[in-house]
């Protein structure tokens, strides 16, 4: 494979110094106007590139940003990465997008690799190990370098740093809350990992929603999964176990639900006559499989931009970053067939 072209190849078929040909490429007037042109020209034409790392080392300025998640195979979570790019693409920054798979060590040596990289900000949905684990030092390392850290849609509840997340409490309130106004008395949730504030708010939701209606909170009725739609398999059979069945599933997200809507269909039984179904993401998917699934919304797209704008605010001085901003969006209960329609 040819090496790339750099000035000093240039400036030797030229047989002029480099310096004269790095004033050439960026039009410093020292240099007279054919001699810039000519240099130009055979510059385009050999395909010559700056360096940009080493323009930013003399910049003190990279145009990169970091963006950490724990993965990139939902809708949700590519939603919110294109909110952040599209505030910040305009504006010369390069995105560099690193997936945890919800691993601590993953996501410790990212942001060690984006800080030895000079990005100039962090945006990060925290991973499940980090919080199972309890570990926030290279968070820490973050702070050392006086850098923007932005939380999108998972925090580290108790860590200085701005963050956009959803009203996940909320949404799940509606949701079961919906439930009970259709009659449904045993309604089960599959729940996320243990730990996770997405996890444990939407629990929480529908726990004191169940408590507000005078309904029991059934531990047998209450599952834990994995986000994933494999996940929800053998928790949603061990549900249709039970005697008597619930009559309700909740699951933390639409791939839960959708895997808890196959094991229903495969018992034979009916969705939503003999067992209702909610889902939470309202992924694109949840409109168009039968029955479409009633889920909860939430605004990805929009997480991305406001914590662009965050950035945005810290690096214009419009907010100290000593005083981190949080902003936390509403979600909506979007019905549909799964939950018995209106």
């Amino acid at each position: 494979m040819d090496k790339p072209v750099t000035i000093k190849d240039i400036a030797r078929k030229f047989r002029c110094s480099p310096s004269t040909v790095s004033r050439a490429l960026n039009n410093h007037p020292s240099i007279n106007e054919d001699t810039r042109r000519n240099l130009q020209e055979y510059a385009r034409k050999v395909g010559y590139q700056r360096n940009q790392i080493s323009l930013s080392l003399l910049n003190t300025k990279t145009a990169s940003i970091g963006v950490i998640v724990p993965t990139i195979n939902n809708y949700y979570e590519s939603a919110i990465i294109e909110g952040i790019d599209s505030v910040l693409h305009p504006l010369g920054y390069t995105l560099n997008i690193c997936v945890t798979n919800e691993r601590y060590l993953l996501e410790s040596e990212y942001v060690t690799k984006l800080l030895s990289n000079r990005v100039e900000g962090i945006f990060l949905s925290v991973s499940q190990e980090t919080y199972d684990f309890g570990y926030y030092e290279h968070l820490e390392d973050v702070g050392r370098r006086n850098l923007p850290l932005i939380f999108i849609d998972r925090d580290y509840e108790g860590f200085s740093a701005g963050s956009v997340t959803i009203d996940d409490y909320h949404g799940a309130f509606a949701a079961v809350q919906h439930l009970v106004a259709a009659g449904r008395k045993r309604i089960a949730h599959l729940k996320g990992p243990n730990g996770l504030r997405v996890t444990e708010q939407r629990f929480r939701g529908y726990a004191d929603c169940l408590a507000q209606h005078g309904l029991p909170v059934d531990e047998s009725l209450i599952i834990n999964t994995n986000f994933r739609v494999e996940s929800a398999l053998e928790p949603a059979a061990r549900l249709l176990d039970l005697d008597p069945l619930p009559d309700a599933v909740f699951g933390v997200n639409d791939q839960v639900a959708i895997g808890a809507m196959k094991v229903i269909r495969e018992k034979g039984l009916n969705i939503p006559k003999d067992i209702a179904v909610i889902g939470f993401d309202n992924s694109p998917i949840s409109a168009y499989i039968s029955p479409s699934l009633t889920s909860v919304a939430r605004p990805g797209r929009q997480i991305g931009e406001e914590a662009a704008k965050i950035f945005l605010d810290y690096t214009n001085k419009q907010t100290p970053k000593s005083q981190p901003e949080h902003i936390v969006l509403p979600s909506q209960l979007i019905i549909r067939d799964s939950s018995g329609g209106i």
